[in-house]
């Protein structure tokens, strides 16, 4: 089957422990979550590697330092000039002590292990966080970042050619930078307008998460399957997402066989029109519940294993799909 023509699943991760909700929540109201990612990460790689799931892990740049001291050595010149503060990390780092919660703000140790396994790339979800669309930060500033992150991976011999834009804040203007340097694709948003509201205070934002939310069990926006025809017509390459894996909630547990099917139905769409299906999450929703959501993401994976014994659909990477596409667009 020629690759261009087969279904594809892909996964992938936004791993940014507590810098990417730090605006958010207070780290006393998060602390459970994010300490339930050591656990959660190994338990994904184990679950990947029985379904032979290939996946990106889009990783904050500040993740691969052991501590505060060492994130302090390897700041950029430039940093984002956003008009909110609180939006800020290099504030909140000079508050940090030494001792302070190391490991809710960096993982190394994780970083290397995902490395073991077959199968799975770490892409970046920029150095700090970075959001593209918030007022005050400029195009040069987040050039800085992005080199900061891709630095950052080099020394740990990564190469990073895909990136997730933190929050899902696509910013169209960025791409050529993205593409200075050196990333070859990137997740976009979903093309229905409920996905489209990401920057801080959208006046939208409460009706649209109340559509997000029940597209999350019934079909709202359609199947938001690709076609691989419209990913390789642009560079850097856009694989955006499909759907959002919600984490499980004891109160909407009910609710679960309607969440299963929204999303195993999106893959045998896919599977049955030879079109790209994207699932995403946070290893911090599994950070609690861990179990159930193992149990939840695992009847997914059988899902897709019935599709590809059937050699209907593969799984790939954000760079393996990029690959292809750059593969297609040589010959």
């Amino acid at each position: 089957m020629n690759n261009l023509s087969q279904a594809t699943f892909v996964i992938s991760l936004d791993v940014e422990l507590y810098w990417g909700m730090r605006d958010v929540v207070s780290l006393n109201n998060y602390q459970k979550q994010l300490e339930g990612v050591r656990q959660a990460i190994p338990a994904l790689l184990e679950l990947f590697a029985k379904y032979k799931i290939h996946a990106t892990w889009a990783t904050v740049g500040f993740l691969y330092y052991a501590d505060i001291d060492q994130l302090q050595k390897n700041i950029p010149q430039q940093l984002p000039s956003y008009d909110q503060p609180k939006l800020d990390p290099y504030q909140y780092i000079n508050t940090l002590k030494q001792e302070n919660n190391q490991q809710l703000h960096f993982c190394p140790d994780l970083i290397e292990l995902v490395k073991q396994y077959t199968g799975q790339e770490i892409g970046t979800h920029t150095f700090s966080h970075y959001y593209c669309l918030e007022t005050g930060q400029t195009q040069a500033q987040f050039k800085a970042d992005l080199n900061a992150a891709i630095a950052t991976a080099k020394k740990a011999n990564i190469s990073t050619t895909s990136l997730v834009f933190p929050r899902n804040q696509y910013n169209a203007d960025y791409l050529t930078t993205i593409a200075e340097c050196g990333i070859d694709c990137y997740r976009g948003n979903e093309t229905s307008s409920i996905y489209n509201d990401y920057q801080a205070g959208d006046g939208d934002r409460p009706l649209k998460r109340i559509l997000r939310l029940l597209d999350t069990y019934f079909n709202v926006t359609g199947q938001n399957c690709y076609s691989w025809s419209d990913l390789c017509s642009n560079y850097p390459i856009n694989i955006p997402a499909s759907r959002f894996l919600r984490p499980y909630s004891a109160k909407l547990k009910y609710l679960d066989a309607l969440r299963l099917h929204r999303i195993t139905s999106g893959l045998e769409y896919a599977a049955n029109h030879g079109l790209i299906y994207h699932l995403w999450w946070h290893p911090h929703n599994f950070g609690v519940n861990l179990t159930e959501n193992l149990s939840f993401l695992e009847k997914i994976f059988q899902s897709y294993h019935k599709l590809n014994t059937q050699n209907k659909m593969q799984s790939r990477t954000m760079g393996e799909i990029a690959q292809l596409c750059l593969n297609s667009q040589k010959q």
